[in-house]
């Protein structure tokens, strides 16, 4: 026996011992991403604030995900299949290991390139998987099957879709729950769902991507208060970040409205608030920033790669 197979062995071995001792029956939400869908810094920006990234690899930011590991069921499932995945799925097998845990599945909120084309790791030209649950919204499913090279995931049983309905729960697991539900943004091919992600003790909301909250049919405030975490939309801190485009054209909530929406919020429902999907204009995205300390200031979080919440 090599010595890599017996360090391997060992190592299952402290695995199960931890998992057993300290968190056999627990639900953790673990963050593997926070920048907007082209990661950060992104392609052709060389200016000041991305020049960090180019200079010092520490520095850069993945795609938005997230991953959902139960330990009683030996699960993993993955919100959000970005352009990162490989590395973010690393992430997520030093936390919850292939041959313990198995990929149960990816949740997906809507067509825009950050937030799906990751699955083209899934492919015969990579990974080559083998019919990986892919839960998706009835446009989205259509586009996947009538799209290549989508369609050719699907035809090859590297993914199977997963149909999803608005505000319908799907149990996954013995102790987790989610819903999707529907938010207005810009829907060219599919259309695009927040989660609520319930566990056996806290619930969380994910919304990274909304075009404002004014714009949605439910109340955002009501929202967190039914909740212990919310992960929400914080693609640009201000108007006039991009001074070269016109931002309507990508509306988001502006973490400073955001910040002002829920300024009246009692100290534990703005605790519950944590900005991600930062695009690389974005003050946010170093955690050491002003911005970010006004942030913390005013009771919110920022959130981070590694961030862990227990559900």
């Amino acid at each position: 026996m090599s010595l890599k197979t017996v360090c391997f062995a060992l190592f299952l071995v402290f695995h199960s011992c931890w998992v057993s001792g300290q968190a056999q029956d627990g639900v953790s939400l673990l963050v593997l991403g926070v920048a907007q869908d082209a990661g950060y810094p992104q392609l052709n920006c060389y200016k000041p604030h991305c020049q960090a990234g180019w200079d010092d690899a520490n520095k850069r930011k993945f795609a938005t995900s997230l991953a959902l590991i139960d330990m009683q069921s030996k699960q993993k499932f993955l919100f959000e299949a970005t352009p990162d995945i490989r590395q973010q799925m690393y992430q997520l097998h030093q936390q919850a290991p292939d041959g313990i845990f198995e990929f149960a599945g990816v949740f997906l909120t809507h067509g825009h390139m950050g937030h799906y084309t990751g699955l083209m790791h899934m492919g015969r030209e990579a990974a080559g998987t083998q019919n990986v649950p892919v839960y998706v919204m009835p446009r989205f499913k259509n586009y996947l099957e009538m799209n290549g090279p989508w369609s050719q995931l699907v035809s090859l049983n590297n993914i199977k879709l997963m149909p999803l309905k608005n505000k319908q729960p799907v149990k996954i697991s013995a102790q987790l729950s989610i819903t999707p539900f529907t938010v207005p943004h810009r829907d060219e091919f599919t259309e695009t769902v927040g989660y609520q992600i319930k566990g056996p003790n806290k619930t969380a909301l994910f919304i990274p991507d909304i075009d404002k909250w004014q714009k949605w049919e439910e109340d955002i405030i009501e929202a967190i208060g039914k909740v212990d975490f919310a992960l929400l939309d914080a693609t640009f801190f201000a108007n006039g970040e991009i001074p070269n485009r016109d931002m309507t054209e990508i509306p988001h909530p502006f973490v400073e409205e955001s910040m002002a929406l829920f300024k009246d919020l009692p100290t534990d429902e703005k605790n519950k608030i944590t900005f991600i999907h930062f695009n690389h204009s974005n003050p946010l995205i170093d955690q050491a920033s002003s911005a970010a300390g006004t942030v913390s200031k005013n009771g919110f979080r920022v959130a981070y790669r590694g961030m862990q919440l227990d559900l």
